[in-house]
């Protein structure tokens, strides 16, 4: 199920409300969008939640509205003001050169309120707490960013990012770029891979429960192998078939990569490729 979140409930509310619309317990979001956030939340079901992961490591794209001049506790608009600094001098030349600085790999310090976890516990827990927390750089990749508009103190862009970039963050770096600091005041995720919002449901639809989007929909940018009736049976008992020679679309699958594998138009398993051969990691429909 795709979700349009709503700005107020958190991520895991939305997964509660999807429980009791459709009586079940198993169900999962991938990719958390924090309360003050709106956007795309994609909402796994059944067997359907242990695509997560394949899900959660596609790209995501947002727009977003960074204050300049402000900066918080939290990098949001939700925490305590920390400092303030003059921007009657920025102009928007200066601000759209550093925010294209970004655009590519690079290392992101992680807000300290995130749910990294820190020797077992929630890093938002312990500074919440008052402790110290000093998260480590980790790798992020900005595949494109522009600005969109530019009104002094605020600006607002859209970006896309690699699975585990903190937008928050990079408010914050921006803000720091230009020596006056900044914060996120507003953020709305567009797309997860190529499935975008507008596809989604508004939270009230959940009074009628919807028919479900097949599980194929939320893998739509992954490699794809058909089976036959007799890979078939064999995927569904875990066991390796052979890798085609084509796979849908023109697209190939590296050594390590994942494809996904199909039967009559549904999704039986995803699978890792291993030499000329697909050894399935996760199956759908045992046999």
């Amino acid at each position: 199920m795709l979700v349009d979140k709503p700005e107020g409930p958190t991520s895991h509310d939305i997964v509660q409300r999807v429980r009791r619309a459709y009586g079940t317990r198993t169900v999962g979001h991938t990719g958390t969008l924090d309360p003050f956030a709106t956007g795309l939340l994609v909402v796994l079901l059944g067997r359907a939640t242990r695509l997560a992961r394949f899900v959660e490591a596609q790209p995501k794209r947002y727009v977003a509205v960074a204050r300049l001049g402000v900066t918080t506790e939290t990098d949001d608009a939700t925490g305590p003001v920390t400092a303030t600094h003059d921007v009657a001098a920025l102009e928007e030349t200066a601000v759209r050169n550093a925010l294209l600085a970004f655009r590519g790999e690079g290392r992101q310090r992680p807000p300290v309120y995130s749910a990294k976890r820190v020797q077992g516990e929630r890093s938002y827990d312990l500074a919440r707490r008052g402790a110290a927390v000093e998260l480590a750089e980790v790798a992020v990749t900005v595949h494109d960013v522009e600005l969109l508009s530019w009104r002094n103190p605020e600006l607002r862009f859209r970006v896309t990012v690699s699975a585990g970039t903190y937008v928050r963050a990079l408010a914050r770096d921006l803000g720091h770029r230009l020596g006056v600091g900044a914060h996120l005041s507003a953020l709305r995720r567009e797309a997860i891979g190529s499935v975008t919002v507008d596809r989604a449901l508004t939270v009230d639809a959940l009074d009628r429960p919807p028919p479900l989007l097949p599980p194929l929909a939320v893998l739509s940018d992954m490699p794809r192998a058909a089976l036959d009736a007799t890979d078939l049976e064999a995927v569904g008992h875990g066991r390796a078939v052979a890798l085609p020679p084509d796979v849908v679309a023109g697209r190939s699958a590296d050594s390590g990569g994942e494809v996904a594998l199909v039967y009559d138009g549904r999704l039986v398993a995803v699978a890792t490729v291993r030499g000329g051969s697909l050894q399935p990691t996760v199956v759908l429909e045992p046999a």
